[in-house]
């Protein structure tokens, strides 16, 4: 299934998904929830970084990555387009081997439904 991938705008939203579900790994917390809100043709994905982690560059690289992963697992897994997702991204992610990454969280993933 091929779906646009638009990031969540407003507090509110954000402050929704925080009361929602997580799942845990190593390099992310993912937060999901199902919003009533929100346009079913698009995906509402965000990714976190906190200034913790390092400097721009660093935190940049961090959503990049994520962002490709998502891309990724839009493509290989049939994802439910009700739900809205968090990343928010831990330390590990920076210098995590990127086929380690992406097999964490797409396993993350299939557990969502």
């Amino acid at each position: 299934m091929k779906s646009r991938i638009s990031s969540l705008s407003k507090n509110e939203d954000f402050k929704n998904l925080l009361s929602g579900r997580k799942i845990a790994n190593q390099y992310s917390t993912i937060f999901f929830k199902k919003i009533s809100s929100k346009n079913n043709k698009y995906l509402n994905v965000s990714f976190v970084t906190k200034k913790k982690i390092g400097n721009a560059v660093k935190r940049n690289k961090i959503k990049r990555r994520l962002r490709n992963i998502m891309n990724d697992a839009v493509k290989t897994i049939n994802m439910d387009l009700n739900y809205s997702y968090l990343f928010i991204a831990k330390k590990n992610l920076y210098n995590g081997n990127y086929k380690m990454i992406k097999e964490s969280i797409l396993k993350d993933l299939t557990k969502v439904r």
